[in-house]
């Protein structure tokens, strides 16, 4: 009687996170900062942050993490009508839109009234994808990392360019 041995096949199973998850081209910041969340690693989450490194990211992350950005906009909730048309057909991007946010920042645009400036905070928002909207809140109020797994030291790694402090 002959005996015949088999081999049990491994495989190496990424779990859905690891997987690499690759965008399409010019994505939104939201699904950028997604991903970056389900990343398990510093050095895997700095290398999603710079291969989808964009201005637009930058300066969310600027308002965000630097303590000299101050806000000059009411904190809390703000009221808008949330864009629900579907992706693709009528929302602009915090990618087009993010040269405009130097409004909503303490020596950015000084001269404009507060009705003014919180009006076109408003529209702005009202332009964007709804979860664009929300991180944009977001970050006005400084609380990016409460809903993305994304610090400050993982941002200042994937972006040693970024000057931090002396803004306002």
């Amino acid at each position: 009687m002959t005996m015949t041995t088999t081999t049990k096949k491994t495989t190496n199973k990424k779990s859905p996170q690891e997987k690499a998850v690759k965008l399409p081209a010019n994505p939104f910041i939201f699904e950028i900062l997604d991903l970056v969340s389900t990343q398990r690693t510093k050095e895997k989450k700095i290398e999603v942050l710079k291969e989808y490194e964009t201005d637009a990211l930058k300066t969310i992350f600027i308002w965000n993490f630097d303590e000299t950005v101050i806000s000059m906009l009411p904190s809390g909730d703000v009221p808008f009508n949330k864009n629900e048309v579907p992706i693709g057909t009528d929302h602009t991007s915090l990618r087009r839109e993010y040269k405009h946010l130097y409004n909503f920042v303490k020596g950015g645009n000084d001269t404009l009234s507060q009705i003014r400036r919180e009006t076109m905070f408003i529209q702005i928002l009202e332009g964007l994808h709804p979860r664009e909207a929300e991180l944009i809140c977001l970050v006005k109020d400084k609380k990016l990392s409460d809903k993305y797994k994304i610090t400050y030291d993982v941002v200042q790694k994937a972006y040693p360019d970024i000057q931090w402090g002396g803004r306002s």
